[in-house]
């Protein structure tokens, strides 16, 4: 296949690849501060159309997210406050300069809920903050033990799954907003990333040593310290980015600290 990006490559190191929800589309952000939508064509023709780049000012994107519906973009910046939601239907571009509530020196790291609901905005000093996706005003926010390095909702957008840098798993309740359990993460030194299968049957955490642990959902629930259904030790750098397929057959385990560092399981 042709790189995605022919089109227009990217001037700096890409943040974010992601395909629509629905259309056959593809986009690609980072640190040279735009956001471009490609055409996603058979694999026959020599290149993927751009659709559109859009470029915010002084504003190096850290990550960015299609909206469940994929009406909107949003994206956050690497030393902002603010963030920006870019509507698709009317192609304007919305800055969110504040929220009201939510004292954070940055806004970086966030996870959208499945069902459109929520985007939860994982702050410093173990803050959790939970916008609600339509007004992007503050609903809650929920504070975990250490730091948190990484969240996840369920498939059912009932629960998010915290992992702290001190190697510990807090489920939360999002109708609540109640710690509903914590758990250990075997051997864990410093926690890194996280993913909840999309059948709700597994949960894989990965850890800076590049151990990746697999759970299964119902011992996470019940046990302070619950025995992985395996150990995934391939990586031999910090384990950054773990997400399952959407049947759930395939975990994909990655680091971006050293090059060709994916794994499929």
């Amino acid at each position: 296949c042709l790189p995605a990006n022919q089109e227009r490559f990217a001037h700096g190191k890409l943040a974010t690849v992601q395909f629509h929800p629905s259309a056959q589309v593809v986009m690609t952000a980072g640190h040279d501060r735009s956001v471009s939508l490609f055409q996603v064509k058979s694999f026959i023709l020599y290149y993927n159309p751009r659709i559109q780049s859009i470029y915010l000012e002084s504003f190096p994107i850290y990550k960015s997210r299609f909206s469940v519906d994929g009406e909107q973009v949003i994206a956050t910046g690497t030393h902002h406050k603010m963030f920006f939601v870019y509507d698709m239907m009317s192609g304007s571009i919305i800055p969110i300069q504040k929220v009201r509530g939510l004292e954070e020196r940055f806004l970086r790291n966030f996870e959208l809920s499945p069902d459109g609901s929520f985007m939860l905005v994982i702050g410093t000093s173990g803050y959790l903050h939970l916008l609600s996706m339509k007004t992007k005003e503050l609903i809650s926010t929920m504070k975990v033990n250490g730091r948190c390095s990484a969240s996840a909702f369920t498939p059912d957008s009932s629960k998010i799954y915290s992992y702290s840098k001190e190697g510990e798993v807090f489920i939360w309740d999002v109708r609540s907003r109640k710690c509903l359990h914590k758990f250990e993460d075997e051997g864990s030194l410093e926690g890194q990333c996280i993913a909840v299968s999309k059948n709700n049957q597994y949960v894989a955490c990965g850890s800076a040593s590049g151990v990746v642990n697999l759970y299964t959902t119902d011992v996470c629930l019940k046990e302070k310290r619950p025995k992985p259904v395996k150990a995934i030790m391939n990586l031999v750098t910090s384990a950054t980015c773990v997400t399952f397929n959407p049947t759930t057959e395939i975990l994909a385990v990655a680091s971006c600290e050293t090059d060709e560092a994916v794994k499929l399981v």
